[in-house]
């Protein structure tokens, strides 16, 4: 963990957002700023920080109520970071602050923009905004549709049953709605159609998954393959205590991300010549099912980081070809 360096003059802003409140907390100043959480509260946010930006302002991912607040801050060039608000509870616990209220939430979020220095938020566009929302629908129908489909198999009910697949009918039917849209969506936008082509020329990487990689892991291509698998979830973790060595685990990362990789990475266990001779190796040493999927997941992760990054096909990544030899 590193701090910044800056001049005196320059102050970090953590806002706790609500679902009809916004406090914000300056490390320059004692008192809080409450609004509502709407238009015109938002509004009044950016206009008191746009006349002196501040180094950093924190907000918590709170299931996207934050949204609207971000985007806000981002038109205006402010420089945002939309944190994990897990990360957040644990660095408040470790400061010794057990309370939690609206304003000490906002004055914690103050002290993790000056100490933990996270990423900073990027202006997303108007089809990265649409693309991500319907993304997010179709993986709520879906498990919705999961769910119902487990209900059926569980009851003998005829009266329930035709009403289960009255639902299931309704479920089918605007998830292929939505795969439309989606698809419809992607060839329209020519960053996102050629970013596609590459990722769906792997064996084992579909539409969905594809889909997926392009709505909410926007950093694919443009950073390290570790930093890359620490945010889908898939970097394992030391578990180690002074003589004591413990089994390394993944931990955190973007669960949505890290299940469509995971259906990918099973399929190309089956059908992807180099991701099946990956596991097969695995599988001689005598690693567990869940270690072999996992590596096999972030192996192919970082083939996906490269493609994109340097704008290769899976044919003409020499990478693969060397360890296909």
């Amino acid at each position: 963990m590193t701090h910044l360096c800056l001049p005196d003059s320059l102050y970090f802003v953590g806002i706790d957002v609500a679902k009809d409140k916004l406090d914000l907390a300056r490390s320059d100043a004692g008192e809080i700023l409450a609004t509502s959480n709407d238009p015109d509260g938002i509004g009044k946010i950016v206009d008191s920080l746009r006349p002196k930006p501040p180094a950093m302002i924190v907000i918590e991912s709170t299931g996207g109520l934050e949204r609207p607040l971000l985007e806000a801050l981002l038109d205006a060039d402010l420089p945002v970071a939309l944190v994990n608000p897990r990360n957040v509870r644990h660095f408040a616990v470790g400061l010794g602050i057990l309370a939690k209220s609206d304003p000490i939430d906002a004055r914690v979020l103050v002290e993790f923009a000056k100490r933990a220095n996270p990423r900073l938020s990027e202006k997303r566009s108007a089809n990265q905004v649409e693309l991500d929302a319907l993304i997010t629908c179709r993986r709520q129908l879906a498990q919705l549709r999961a769910t119902q489909l487990n209900r059926r198999s569980s009851t003998t009910s005829r009266a329930a049953i035709r009403t289960i697949d009255a639902v299931l009918k309704t479920l089918n039917r605007e998830i292929e709605k939505l795969n439309k849209k989606i698809r419809a969506l992607i060839e329209s936008d020519d960053d996102f159609d050629s970013i596609d082509k590459l990722l769906r020329s792997v064996p084992g990487v579909g539409a969905v998954v594809s889909a997926t990689l392009l709505a909410e892991l926007t950093e694919l291509g443009s950073t390290d393959h570790r930093s890359v698998s620490a945010l889908v979830g898939v970097a394992p973790y030391d578990q180690d205590s002074g003589k004591m060595k413990g089994h390394r685990s993944i931990y955190g990362g973007r669960a949505s991300v890290r299940s469509a990789l995971y259906m990918a990475a099973v399929t190309a266990m089956r059908c992807n010549p180099v991701i099946k001779a990956f596991a097969q190796r695995l599988q001689k040493l005598g690693k567990a099912s869940k270690v072999q999927i996992v590596a096999c997941m972030r192996k192919l992760l970082g083939f996906l980081n490269v493609m994109v990054r340097d704008r290769l096909t899976w044919e003409q990544l020499s990478v693969v070809k060397a360890l296909a030899n």
